[in-house]
């Protein structure tokens, strides 16, 4: 908390720094009008405003920071408009100040002016006592007020100084709404993926299932009959098969009751490649974490197996200064592509999560899939 003596030093400097602008931003407005009547001066002139208004607004900062407590301020890097805006926001507090060190002032001469009368015996006692209870008020009153216009000053500067504060707070929300609409379309694509894996391979195998069923019940011979039926059990099992698979690839209930590191490892039992594993989570993160890895893994281990003719799959997961990092690599052929719409959609899930996903894949191979996740 800053001293009220050095608020007071702070807001009397800026009383006269607000002159300083005053006399600035009258002289920028007659140059400003000049430059109109001759139009070769306009552009220099439109650029020593902004630039004389930064070093005024240098200044400020160090007032602000000195005195007032507002050293968060970050440094000026750029002149511009902005800072002649300030610099006229800046009259209001300055005009404020001069009026409370006015008022200051004027009780200071009544105070001395009580003094007198006191030495001289003009006044009674009760009179003394009104008196000086009257001026302790005031003075009270001065005294906030002051500090109110060091809080207005402050206030004003944070509102148009801190650039960089305010950028990130919209680069922010763009990314959010970015990441967001990338979210439903991850989402939608991969509802038009499943909905796809149901009508050319779930639904066409049911409705072989259904015409051996059929047929079998329709035979007269018993050995036909026994082996339509053991080819439609063998049928159903792809089928239940297949429909866990897609399951899966809504959501993987197993994490509920396992890790990912178990998870991975049922995935990989079912892998046609070798998957090598190493999972060193000393907490098991939150959900949606595990989640996500699971899914940019087994779309890894999904490529590399039928893209990339890899013989080789490992899965590295730790975590390192706050981040969980999962890098999944295969010797296959290379080539993948991160724009493809099974890596694009997990990149975005990665982004929903404040999170980046990497993809080095060059001619020839190895490739490399490089997860990032914020994990507190």
């Amino acid at each position: 908390m800053t001293h009220p003596a050095r608020v007071g030093v702070g807001v009397a400097a800026g009383v006269l720094t607000a002159a300083g602008g005053l006399a600035f931003l009258l002289a920028a407005a007659v140059a400003g009008a000049a430059s109109a009547v001759v139009p070769p001066a306009r552009r220099r002139i439109g650029a020593l405003i902004p630039r004389y208004a930064t070093t005024l607004v240098r200044l400020e900062r160090r007032r602000l920071g000195e005195l007032l407590g507002a050293s968060e301020l970050p440094p000026v890097r750029t002149a511009g408009w902005r800072d002649v805006a300030y610099l006229a926001a800046r009259l209001l507090p300055g005009a404020l100040g001069a009026l409370a060190f006015g008022l200051l002032g004027i009780g200071a001469v009544l105070a001395w002016i009580l003094v007198s009368a006191t030495v001289r015996g003009d006044l009674s006692l009760a009179e003394i006592l009104l008196q000086v209870v009257i001026g302790a008020v005031l003075l009270l009153l001065n005294v906030q007020a002051i500090a109110s216009v060091g809080a207005l000053d402050v206030r004003i500067a944070r509102r148009l100084l801190d650039r960089d504060a305010r950028a990130a707070l919209e680069d922010r929300v763009r990314e959010l709404a970015s990441t967001r609409a990338g979210v439903i379309a991850a989402v939608d694509a991969e509802r038009r993926r499943i909905e796809r894996d149901l009508h050319d391979g779930l639904q066409q195998r049911l409705v072989a299932l259904g015409m051996l069923l059929g047929r079998a019940r329709r035979s007269r011979d018993a050995e036909r009959t026994y082996a339509l039926v053991t080819q439609a059990h063998e049928d159903l099992q792809r089928a239940v098969e297949e429909l866990r698979e897609v399951a899966w690839r809504v959501y993987p209930s197993a994490l509920e009751e396992s890790d990912l590191g178990e998870v991975l490892g049922m995935v990989a039992q079912r892998s046609t490649v070798p998957v090598r594993i190493r999972c060193d989570l000393p907490v098991r993160p939150d959900r949606q974490i595990e989640t996500v890895l699971y899914f940019v893994a087994c779309e890894a281990l999904t490529n590399a197996a039928k893209h990339a003719a890899a013989t080789l799959v490992t899965i590295d997961i730790g975590v390192r200064e706050g981040t969980v990092r999962m890098r999944v690599r295969d010797d296959g052929a290379g080539g993948a592509a991160p724009s493809g719409p099974g890596l694009s959609g997990l990149a975005r899930r990665v982004a929903a999560l404040d999170g980046r996903l990497r993809v080095e894949s060059p001619a020839g191979g190895p490739t490399t899939v490089l997860t990032e996740l914020p994990c507190g």
